[in-house]
């Protein structure tokens, strides 16, 4: 029995860990029920059981660019320099969106953008000063790995040159990770509270030089965490996957965010990854979208799943392109796409593996709401952000809206009692009272009728979402 066999008892109970080869075993052999029941054991066993909190965080996505220089073929959000429709938001604009987010009581800031070539590094810790002295009580989440990668590469600080290792440059390694340490404790200086997980993708390099081109490299990304987790700050960890990879991938890029995590523990390191969030690729708008989905009555077996189980034996070496070529040709030119059920499973499975990472967040925004609320059921313990607007995953052509009375409702209806937190999951407002946002609503049809109206005239509203950029 499956059960017994991996030891699932020890597991929830925190005194077993599962090997990525178990995982493996779970994905294939487990049914989604099981995992249902076992990942809920395990959330219950950090978080508390039925009747106990669920989290949600009030905070605003605030993309300051959309001009990136990397050519990520899932992305439908970035633009190059000289595109009609590109832009950088002001300082009054982005003042504007905060302005708006205090006055419902939110208590921080997603600021993300693309990995602009021309902004110098005074521009991000003149902008960080700005906001921490104008909005004291607003926590700075900002600046995911990718666009550290590209500050490290690009910008020019006194003593460090400007290339970095997956930039098509030459600096060695040490004096790689000192400029990435110098331009973390410049950001920290000016107000960087923390820094949000997004461009994880899939850390594999046989995947992700596919679907990222001109992107910080997977160890690039994991170094720019563990210096973050030396320095004391929190971070989180996302995965998107449902495109060309294989399961193994999956599993091995989760292998990775549990062994750095391991290691900021085992040294001390005062910060940590705080959450895990993963959620299927979305194909609208996007080169990758593009791909033909793969016909499985007549084509055996996945060649995203081919090659990563040769990567996994060592049989292939996944950072060789030529090899990689060779030894699976179809591999990288189909889409193996994934639906609610998958999600789940990967929930699920990320709950029962990462044993070392506090919270498992929903993604309702790319599966509805009502899956997201699933979701609780199947390993996570957050539905993730109510936000102000959400630009990343809207242009793949995805939007789901939720306000906090409808969140705080579906937390509620799954049986757990809704809880505003903050960025290190500190929980600020237990919704007990009739007071609670969902109890003050009289109307639900008339609730969600508001709430699509505003969404569809893109007026500013309290819209639940989670960026794909990252949280």
């Amino acid at each position: 029995m499956l059960e017994t066999e991996l030891g699932i008892s020890e597991v929830i109970a925190g005194t077993r860990r599962l090997t990525p080869a178990e995982a493996m075993r779970l994905y294939h052999e487990a049914s989604l029920p099981e995992l249902g029941r076992w990942s809920s054991a395990m959330a219950g066993r950090i978080h508390g059981g039925a009747g106990a909190a669920r989290t949600y965080v009030v905070d605003r996505n605030i993309n300051y660019s959309n001009v990136c220089s990397a050519h990520c073929t899932f992305c439908a959000f970035k633009r190059d320099l000289g595109d009609a429709d590109a832009y950088v938001l002001s300082r009054s604009q982005i003042d504007q969106k905060i302005e708006e987010l205090v006055g419902i009581g939110g208590t921080q800031i997603l600021l993300q953008g693309g990995m602009h070539p021309e902004l110098p590094l005074a521009w991000y810790t003149d902008l960080l000063h700005h906001l921490k002295n104008k909005f004291p009580q607003i926590h700075l989440h900002a600046f995911s790995p990718p666009e550290i990668v590209e500050f490290v590469a690009v910008l020019d600080m006194p003593g460090h040159p400007k290339t970095a290792p997956g930039q098509g440059g030459t600096m060695p390694r040490d004096r790689w990770l000192a400029k990435l340490d110098a331009v973390l404790r410049e950001l920290m200086k000016a107000g960087l509270d923390s820094l949000p997980g997004g461009g994880g993708e899939i850390f594999l390099p046989h995947v992700r030089r596919r679907i990222g081109p001109g992107k910080a490299t997977g160890q690039e990304w994991l170094d720019v965490m563990s210096a973050a987790h030396r320095l004391g700050m929190n971070t989180s960890a996302t995965m998107m996957f449902g495109h060309i990879e294989g399961v193994a991938d999956r599993i091995g890029h989760m292998a990775l965010i549990r062994q750095r995590q391991d290691m900021a523990i085992e040294n001390r390191w005062p910060g940590r990854y705080m959450a895990f969030i993963a959620w299927p690729f979305q194909r609208d708008n996007t080169a990758l979208g593009d791909l033909p989905d793969y016909d499985f009555e007549n084509g055996g077996e996945f060649p995203g799943d081919a090659l990563a189980d040769a990567v996994l034996r060592g049989e292939v070496d996944g950072g060789d392109k030529k090899s990689c070529g060779a030894f699976a040709p179809r591999a990288g030119k189909m889409l193996r796409t994934a639906g609610a059920g998958e999600y789940l499973r990967m929930s699920a499975i990320s709950r029962l593996f990462l044993d070392n990472v506090h919270s498992i967040g929903s993604s309702w925004v790319t599966m509805g709401p009502h899956i997201g609320q699933l979701a609780l059921f199947y390993g996570a313990s957050d539905m993730g952000s109510v936000m102000m607007e959400e630009n990343v995953v809207s242009s793949a052509g995805t939007t789901h809206c939720l306000d906090e009375p409808l969140i705080c409702r579906l937390i509620r209806d799954a049986g757990f009692v809704p809880a505003q937190r903050d960025n290190a999951y500190r929980v600020l407002k237990t919704h007990t009272g009739s007071e609670s946002p969902d109890f003050t609503v009289k109307d639900w049809a008339t609730q969600r009728s508001a709430l699509h109206k505003e969404q569809a005239e893109q007026k500013p509203s309290v819209l639940a979402q989670v960026t794909v950029m990252g949280k």
